[in-house]
């Protein structure tokens, strides 16, 4: 029951990107990807589970993990002016992944 209500979460706000991408404030749907419904399920996780410390340390490196969507962000708004559109996602793609990796190799050394 609750991989089911997970997975309604997550159809409901691909609806929800869709409805908004369609109206006259289409930028919104960009803000729904944001919505901290994972943060919160792994926030709930961690917190119960491993105590108060793993949380914090969660939390902080949930502050390193907003450098690759920041990076993607960044990328793809340079490349919709030079590449198709399914491209220049998939190098935005690439350059988020690259950053990731680089956050969770950082954050293991420290």
């Amino acid at each position: 029951m609750n991989l089911a209500l997970k997975a309604l979460i997550g159809a409901l706000m691909v609806l929800l990107i869709g409805v908004l991408s369609r109206t006259r404030n289409y930028y919104i749907a960009g803000l729904l990807p944001l919505f901290p419904t994972f943060a919160l399920m792994a926030h709930y996780i961690v917190g119960s589970e491993r105590g108060v410390a793993d949380l914090k340390a969660t939390i902080v490196f949930g502050v390193w993990a907003m450098a690759p969507y920041l990076a993607y962000l960044i990328s793809l708004y340079w490349l919709v002016d030079r590449l198709p559109l399914v491209p220049a996602l998939l190098v935005a793609l690439i350059v988020w992944c690259g950053v990731a990796a680089a956050a969770v190799l950082l954050w293991q050394r420290h």
